[in-house]
């Protein structure tokens, strides 16, 4: 059942890898004629502020009902996004742009709670390699969907839609056959059937996790608020600096595809190597990979900063290690949080987890726009090293010390 869920959920995320790095640089750009670059910042805020709410909603259903259930609902948010962000094109209205995005950006938090379903039937040496191996199937996806912008926008085009539109076309498409392949294969639920197991381990039948349990659970979990705050801080630079990328390049007429490229680099860097990553963390510790992750981090916000806007290479060195970071500090935080709670109540924590993860996202993205609108690009990337240097220094102390046991070990 564990390889029958990893299958699935891959082939998912490949798809929504196509819809969510597309539609990131192409709502960027959408936003930015319309209403300039600090409307770019906007846009790319309301996909990460569009997760953030969909997180506990999305949570609470898995709880409940499962994961098939949830991530398909997440999926679906994001087709019918897809479909509002055509018509604000269309339209000429920002507003309609940014309610769009903020919708499309709940498949992203679907996307997001699919590498927790890989986790719910793994066993604990292999937890990390399990997600990894989801998060490396979105690269796929997410490598083809920017590449795609001048193909889906010469259909735009043929249909008598805006060229940019392209990208949310494929987006609706391809978000609809995720949820029709997960509805159909994703039986038995991987969460549902982990619960069924565990209580027929322990002879008793646990009662229904709530999702308010979330927090308190984090309160008595020093590591799993490590691992929540790894999380933020890894999306939070993240975003600050991918999503003014595109407009910075746009600004000494670098072409559509070389555009798409560099973010093909950048999205190949937070996927390709997740197996790596992955094993890394199964194999050195988690504490020690969000070390890594921080001074990969630290690397790409410095490369990014120096290289001038028509470097194609050298954006796309600096966002390839930005998204590398980032898988370090996903994979690694991620794992870290899972293990620290018992198993009924992870979908409560990983629920608040993303939230907070995105919340954190869209504050990034605003603050983006707003020091490329007041300074530059050079400036923005220099201060993504500020919440960077926090989580190294986090960090420390823990490097010093044997790790807890994970919550199933300490129960047992």
């Amino acid at each position: 059942m564990q390889r029958t869920t990893l299958g699935t959920l891959s082939a998912a995320q490949v798809l929504g890898g196509i819809a969510i790095a597309g539609s990131i640089p192409a709502g960027a750009l959408i936003a930015a004629s319309l209403d300039g670059d600090g409307a770019a910042g906007l846009a790319a805020t309301s996909g990460v502020l569009g997760a953030a709410i969909v997180a506990l909603p999305l949570a609470r259903l898995a709880l409940s009902r499962g994961r098939r259930i949830s991530i398909s609902t997440g999926y679906a948010t994001g087709a019918i996004g897809a479909l509002v962000v055509i018509a604000g094109g269309v339209h000429q209205s920002t507003a309609l742009v940014l309610i769009g995005c903020l919708f499309v950006g709940a498949a992203s938090a679907a996307g997001y709670q699919a590498r927790y379903g890989a986790i719910d039937l793994a066993v604990p040496g292999r937890r990390a390699r399990a997600l990894s191996i989801v998060v490396w199937a979105t690269t796929l996806g997410a490598v083809l969907g920017p590449n795609l912008l001048e193909v889906s926008g010469n259909v735009a085009l043929a249909l008598g839609l805006p060229q940019l539109t392209g990208a949310y076309l494929l987006a609706f498409a391809v978000l609809a056959l995720a949820v029709l392949l997960l509805m159909t294969l994703l039986r038995p639920d991987p969460y549902l059937l982990s619960r069924a197991l565990a209580d027929q381990a322990s002879g008793t039948v646990a009662a229904t996790p709530r999702l308010r349990d979330g927090l308190t659970h984090l309160r008595g979990h020093r590591l799993a608020v490590l691992g929540v705050i790894s999380l933020s801080i890894g999306h939070v630079v993240m975003v600050m600096v991918m999503v003014m990328t595109p407009v910075h390049m746009s600004h000494v007429d670098i072409s559509l595809q070389l555009i798409g490229l560099v973010i093909s680099v950048h999205v190949l860097g937070m996927y390709a190597l997740s197996p790596v990553v992955g094993w890394l963390v199964d194999r050195i510790g988690r504490v020690p990979m969000l070390m890594v992750g921080a001074v990969v981090l630290l690397v790409a916000c410095l490369v990014s900063a120096l290289v001038p806007a028509n470097s194609v290479v050298g954006l796309g060195i600096g966002l390839f290690l930005l998204g590398l970071g980032w898988s370090c500090t996903l994979i690694a935080g991620s794992t870290l949080l899972t293990e620290q709670v018992e198993q009924a109540d992870r979908p409560s924590v990983q629920g608040l987890a993303d939230l907070v993860m995105n919340v954190a996202g869209a504050l990034g993205g605003v603050i983006a726009g707003i020091i490329v609108l007041k300074s530059s690009y050079t400036v923005l990337c220099l201060a993504a090293i500020v919440p960077v240097l926090v989580l190294a220094a986090l960090c420390l102390p823990w490097l010093r010390r044997r790790p807890a046991a994970p919550a199933e070990l300490i129960s047992t």
